[in-house]
């Protein structure tokens, strides 16, 4: 406290009142955000002369520029020990209040002129001169909004729709005179897109001719055939003169009538009278024309995809087959002769399908048997330690892959998911006999780690008569088809990991 008295009484010393420093409680400009520096006079000689020689350049460098907040710092200390009447106080600050509020209300009266010339309103700093308290922005001016906030507009790259491009392909090689096959199947193999698949599923199939102008002709005369067989066999099939002819038939029909409405992919749908009878024609014509193998169980599955892919034709609402699969559309309300279009069509394609794989469906069905051996052998070449399992927990591939091969996975993966698989084997050649054999050695695969988690024979066999596929779609086809491309051209030039198939 002594340094500090000592300090005050004299303030040549350096003390804390200095000269020039304004009177106790004055108001200084505060230089900074509101006010810009003074331009100070320098200062003379002879007033230099009364300092120290010895004060140095930083001395004269802080004098010129005294901080405001040690001046401040400076009157608290000295007011602190002046003497002051409070008659003196209250006049002082009368004084000071009555030239603050002519000042402010000169600013005022500048800020509305400017107000209204410009209109704009502006919201006074809490920073400024003022020094007014919170709640000032409202009280200055009540009627200021916050401007309303403009939504950020992201740039967003156009990128070209890619379904409509690849439909635009499709349209263009099926539109031109002659349609290049070997195009078709390209574009085809990565999936069709729906207003063009009827279509290219009726020419991949070698249905209809690639010549554009035969097309029709082709049609009018394929479908005229078709109904000659229903004239001719179906509607005589009771007859008696024809019973020693048709005796096995009668017993297939039999079999035919049962199956339809098993059909748990679309169960609701083939609980209608049209849709069954569509399809005992079908069958039934097709067993007629085929006596070597006649029908058999299962045959009824593959009818179903054309089915669907041709009856969206003709349905306007954008029917697909995730629609078909969980809405039950009353036939019976389309045109007799649309019925005989799909019928027709769906048969002769089927038929189509069938002609590549028959030796399936013949006596004790050796194609499957020997697709199941080649599976098994191919199973052991790219995955020997599931190949191992299934041997150590006596499980044989025919309990689980013979119906793999007698539905084409139709009862393993949901309709839509096989629709977008039969886009790919109408694409490839022998692809229902022999590209999917390697899907199916690519979906036992996807399944290795599930399957090794089992440890008894009965829970290998309940998942892989239950896979886990109902929420496929055509994202996880996709994946399984290049798994099984990739394994095909592993093996295409190494014929002996098949020998067993023949």
């Amino acid at each position: 406290m002594s340094a500090f008295n000592e300090n005050l009484k004299d303030g040549s010393k350096g003390g804390f009142w200095k000269k020039g420093g304004g009177y106790p409680g004055s108001i200084k400009p505060v230089y900074g955000a509101q006010h810009p520096p003074l331009q100070m006079m320098p200062r003379g000689k002879e007033e230099r002369s009364k300092t120290s020689n010895k004060r140095d350049a930083f001395h004269d460098f802080e004098y010129n520029t005294s901080d405001a907040w040690d001046d401040g710092d400076d009157d608290l200390f000295v007011m602190a020990n002046i003497q002051m009447s409070l008659r003196d106080v209250r006049s002082t600050a009368k004084a000071v209040m009555e030239n603050h509020s002519k000042q402010f209300g000169a600013q005022n009266q500048q800020s509305s002129h400017n107000a209204l010339k410009d209109h704009v309103t502006a919201v006074p700093s809490a920073t400024s001169s003022h020094g007014a308290g919170p709640g000032v922005g409202v009280r200055l001016n009540s009627g200021w909004k916050p401007p309303k906030s403009t939504p950020i507009r992201f740039t967003k790259e156009v990128v070209p729709d890619r379904e409509a491009t690849k439909l635009e392909k499709f349209r263009s090689v099926l539109a031109g005179p002659n349609t290049d096959l070997e195009e078709l199947r390209k574009l085809s193999w990565s999936g069709i897109p729906k207003p063009v698949r009827a279509t290219a599923w009726k020419i991949l199939s070698g249905y209809l001719p690639a010549s554009v102008d035969r097309r029709e002709p082709t049609l009018q005369r394929k479908r005229h055939e078709y109904f000659s067989f229903i004239e001719q066999y179906y509607d005589t099939r009771h007859q008696d003169m024809h019973q020693d002819t048709f005796r096995q038939q009668q017993l297939g029909l039999g079999t035919i009538l049962k199956d339809i409405p098993r059909m748990t992919s679309l169960a609701h749908l083939f609980q209608q009278k049209v849709v069954q009878e569509i399809f005992e024609r079908i069958l039934y014509i097709w067993a007629i024309r085929h006596p070597a193998s006649g029908y058999v169980q299962g045959i009824n599955d593959l009818v179903t995809p054309f089915f669907v892919v041709f009856l969206s034709e003709f349905i306007d609402n954008e029917v697909a087959a995730s629609n078909v699969e969980s809405e039950n559309f009353d036939l019976s309300q389309l045109p007799q002769e649309t019925l005989n279009t799909i019928e027709a069509d769906s048969f002769w394609c089927t038929s189509r399908l069938l002609d590549g794989i028959q030796d399936n469906y013949t006596f004790a069905q050796p194609g499957i048997q020997m697709k199941v051996n080649a599976l098994k052998e191919l199973i052991k070449r790219i995955n020997v330690p599931l190949h191992k399992h299934l041997e150590e927990h006596c499980v044989e591939f025919l309990q689980f892959s013979f119906r793999w091969m007698n539905n084409l996975l139709m009862r393993e993966i949901p309709l839509r998911c096989t629709i977008r698989l039969w886009d790919t084997y109408q694409a490839e050649q022998n692809g229902f006999a022999d590209f999917h054999l390697y899907v199916c050695a690519a979906f036992l695969v996807r399944f290795n780690q599930d399957i090794l988690r089992e440890q008894d024979f009965q829970g290998i066999l309940m998942f892989l008569q239950n896979l886990p596929t109902h929420h496929w779609q055509n994202e996880e086809i996709g994946e399984l088809l290049a798994e099984a491309y990739k394994l095909k051209y592993m093996f295409a030039d190494a014929p002996n990991h098949l020998s067993k198939k023949k």
